[in-house]
C-alpha cells in the first residue's frame, strides 16, 4: 500500500505528540542493591531483620527516602561469628553483585578481602588504621570507610570508671581476643601504670577459654576486669557476666547488652546511633561519592549503664557522682 505525503506527515506529527513508541528493548530502572554482612547466626535476629542495630540502619535509610523494594533492595548474610564463613558470604555478596557492602567489626576485614572495588561501609570498627583497612582517617584512600572508635580513649575511661566503683583496686585484668584491639591493650597498659596498678592480660580466642580465664583471675587475686569489645565475647555475654558474678570480680564491658544480662557496668558508644549513621555513608556513595573521599568518623554519643543489683551482690557502694553520671541504672 502506498502512503501519501499528507498521510506520512500526519503520522510523523502523531508520533511526535505521543512520544517514542515502546519497544521490548526498554527495561525498568535498576534499583541499587545493598549488601549487609552481619556477624551473627543465620537464625539470629539480624538475618530475620528484627535486630535492633540493623533495624536502626534501615530506619536511617528510610529517613533518607529509601524504601526497600521500591528504590533499593537489601541482601542480608550472617556469618555465625566465624571468620571463614564471613569470607565466603562476603564473596557471595560481591558476586551478586551489590552496589555497596555494609558491615561491622571483623566483617569489614572479610569484605575487604572479597573486593577492592565495591564500596564498603563499616558501621563501627575499633581500629581501621591498625587493621590496614584505611590509609588515613581523613582520606581513607581505598574502597572502605565508616565509623571508628580510634582516639576516643575508651579503654582509659573504662578503667577510670571501674576504679571509681571499686575503691582500693590494685590488681586489674583485661580480657581480649587477639590480635584485634592491640591499641586498646597498650592504652590500658599506660593508664594502669600511671595509677600504679598491676595488670594481667588474658587472651581468649574461643568460648571454652572463658572458664580458664576467670579461674586464673580468681587464683591470682584480680580485683577488677575490663572486657574488651569483641563479636565472640558479645555472643557469649551471658556466660561472661555469669562467670564474673560467680568469681565475685567486678567487670566493665563495652556495651549496654552486657549490663542488661547482669554485667556490673558498661561504657561505650550508643550503637544504634552508629548503625543509623551508617545509612548516611551509603546514601552518599549511591549518589556518586567515593569511599576514599569520605572521612572516617568517630562517635559523639557514649552511654554509661550501671547494674545496681549486680553492684549490691558484689558488696559495692555506688558513689553518688557515678550514679549521677549513669545514663541508665538497672535495678
Amino acid at each position: 500500500m502506498r502512503v501519501t505525503a499528507i498521510g506520512l506527515i500526519g503520522l510523523l506529527m502523531l508520533t511526535g505528540l505521543l512520544g517514542p513508541l515502546p519497544t521490548s528493548a526498554q527495561r525498568p530502572e535498576k534499583i541499587p542493591r545493598i549488601g549487609v554482612l552481619a556477624l551473627g547466626a543465620v537464625d539470629s535476629p539480624a538475618c530475620t531483620r528484627t535486630d535492633p542495630l540493623w533495624d536502626a540502619f534501615q530506619q536511617g535509610l528510610r529517613d533518607l527516602g529509601y524504601m526497600e523494594g521500591q528504590n533499593m533492595r537489601i541482601e542480608y548474610r550472617c556469618g555465625d561469628f566465624q571468620h571463614e564463613q564471613l569470607l565466603a558470604l562476603a564473596a557471595e555478596l560481591v558476586r551478586l553483585p551489590v552496589d555497596v557492602l555494609v558491615t561491622a567489626g571483623p566483617g569489614a576485614l572479610a569484605a575487604k578481602q572479597a573486593t577492592t572495588t565495591i564500596p564498603i561501609v563499616f558501621a563501627v570498627l575499633a581500629d581501621p588504621l591498625g587493621e590496614g583497612l584505611v590509609a588515613r582517617l581523613a582520606r581513607p584512600g581505598g574502597n572502605v570507610t565508616g565509623q571508628s572508635l580510634m582516639g576516643t580513649d575508651l579503654a582509659a575511661k573504662r578503667l577510670e570508671l571501674l576504679t571509681e566503683l571499686v575503691p582500693g583496686l590494685r590488681r586489674l585484668a583485661v580480657l581480649w581476643n587477639p590480635p584485634r584491639l592491640a591499641s586498646q591493650i597498650q592504652e590500658i597498659h599506660t593508664a594502669s601504670a600511671s595509677r600504679g596498678l598491676s595488670l594481667d592480660v588474658l587472651q581468649v580466642r574461643s568460648p571454652p577459654g572463658f572458664d580458664h580465664a576467670f579461674r586464673t583471675m580468681g587464683d591470682t587475686g584480680v580485683e577488677g576486669a575490663i572486657i574488651l569489645d569483641d563479636a565472640m565475647f558479645h555472643q557469649e555475654r551471658t556466660h561472661l557476666t555469669t562467670l564474673a558474678a560467680h568469681r565475685q570480680i567486678p567487670a566493665i564491658y563495652g556495651h549496654r547488652d552486657y549490663a542488661e544480662v547482669g554485667g556490673l557496668l558498661s561504657y561505650g558508644p550508643h550503637l544504634p546511633t552508629l548503625f543509623r549513621r551508617a545509612a548516611t555513608f551509603v546514601d552518599k556513595i549511591l549518589k556518586g561519592a567515593k569511599p576514599e573521599d569520605l572521612p572516617v568518623e568517630q562517635p559523639t554519643k557514649f552511654e554509661l549503664v550501671l547494674n545496681l543489683k549486680t553492684a549490691q551482690a558484689l558488696g559495692l557502694t555506688v558513689p553518688p557522682l557515678l550514679d549521677a553520671q549513669a545514663d541508665e541504672v538497672i535495678e
